[in-house]
């Protein structure tokens, strides 16, 4: 199983009663929950971990997880209540609200966590779960001992929700130590003050660095491939990175390369078909609204 650990949330996106006033309408999401979707509708064995409410839209949540074939029978339950994000549009743009204190996702505590058995092959990390506390110190204790699981992680780091900077660098320092992949943007390493090169002189044995519409480069320590992105007419580009987090780990798990050995060993061209179903996964997603990955049978 590959599972996916971080937010589950419920996004509240801005609608109009027949009576023409302002309302909003329930979707489930969080970029974690998405890729857990997406792995689940791709055909790979999927599972999501994260502090799930007991309310109703923790149940919204634990039913689309069923509905795309994802195990969420690590996640512990809980009466607080699921973390909302109302969302506004201004001039196109647009505008989060969350609310997040005391939520069954943010207060997950590391005496919470589940022991893992050996069906757990891959650990997959990222998000603004990275960020808010404690959630984010459990998942970094669970990164710490992965043991000889894979671990990939997409820091998506977004400026604007980090409250405690010096606490999320160190901490997502440490995880990307422990990663054997790292999906990250030009913007993530100026961030960081990072790049490539000093992310694979540690255990990292994949950097992915995405490129917008140019791709992706699948990067080791033997060399460069790149992945060209596919031309579709994007309707909007929720969920897009996430299926590609989604795709890549499926092409691994299905070629066979999932684990730490085969990806120290194997040349950046060997990875191609893995990010190549990324890529092809996430094409599907943004010719649609809505965070809404393909099954393995639309592609």
């Amino acid at each position: 199983m590959i599972l996916c650990c971080g937010e589950a949330l419920i996004d509240m996106l801005p609608r109009q009663t027949d009576a023409g006033e302002p309302a909003f309408a329930p979707y489930a999401g969080g970029a974690v929950f998405n890729t857990a979707i997406a792995l689940g509708r791709l055909g790979a064995p999927s599972g999501y971990l994260g502090g799930l409410s007991n309310d109703l839209f923790g149940q919204m949540l634990a039913e689309a997880l069923t509905a795309s074939k994802v195990d969420y029978s690590l996640c512990p339950r809980s009466g607080r209540p699921s973390t909302l994000a109302f969302v506004t549009l201004t001039d196109g743009q647009a505008r989060y609200a969350f609310y997040d204190e005391n939520t069954a996702g943010r207060m997950l505590s590391e005496p919470e966590l589940p022991s893992l058995d050996d069906t757990t092959e891959a650990l997959f990390f990222g998000g603004i779960s990275l960020v808010s506390e404690p959630q984010a110190n459990s998942y970094a204790a669970l990164c710490s001992r992965a043991g000889d699981r894979v671990v990939m992680i997409d820091p998506n780091i977004r400026p604007g929700f980090i409250t405690n900077e010096a606490s999320y660098r160190a901490r997502l320092a440490a995880m990307l130590a422990r990663a054997d992949i790292v999906k990250i943007s030009d913007e993530d390493m100026d961030w960081l003050g990072t790049d490539p090169a000093s992310l694979l002189q540690g255990d990292t044995s994949v950097v992915l660095v995405t490129l917008g519409a140019e791709g992706v480069d699948v990067m080791t320590a033997k060399g460069t491939h790149r992945v060209p992105a596919r031309r579709v007419t994007v309707v909007d580009t929720v969920g897009a990175g996430d299926t590609f987090n989604a795709g890549f780990l499926a092409g691994l798990h299905k070629a066979g390369l999932l684990s730490r050995k085969a990806l120290a060993t194997a040349p950046a061209e060997n990875l191609g078909s893995a990010a190549e179903l990324g890529v092809r996964s996430a094409a599907v997603t943004v010719s649609r609204a809505g965070a809404n990955p393909p099954w393995e049978h639309e592609l």
